[in-house]
């Protein structure tokens, strides 16, 4: 199955992330299928290759929670709220 997600990178303390299509199987810092994006925490910037990316979803792909975050931020994504678990009574 091929994931959407994160993959760090830059200095200490400085890490910015590349928004890559990989393998579910392979780590975090393993080579990706194609870069898709660009992600920089620290001042919010946000840079996607959209035709890719819509590609990629449809083939199949799934986000992960933060990636989904960022797409539909970006667009890509409809917004939707997650569904509410109700709360198990420890008694």
């Amino acid at each position: 199955m091929i994931k959407l997600r994160l993959k760090r990178f830059g200095k200490k303390q400085e890490a910015s992330f590349r928004l890559v299509a990989m393998e579910a199987s392979v780590r975090r810092e393993g080579r990706p299928l194609e870069v898709l994006g660009f992600y920089n925490p620290r001042n919010k910037e946000t840079r996607l290759e959209t035709e890719a990316i819509r590609r990629r979803l449809e083939q199949g792909a799934q986000p992960t929670e933060t990636v989904r975050h960022l797409l539909q931020r970006g667009g890509l994504l409809p917004n939707s709220k997650r569904p509410i678990q109700p709360r198990s009574s420890g008694a």
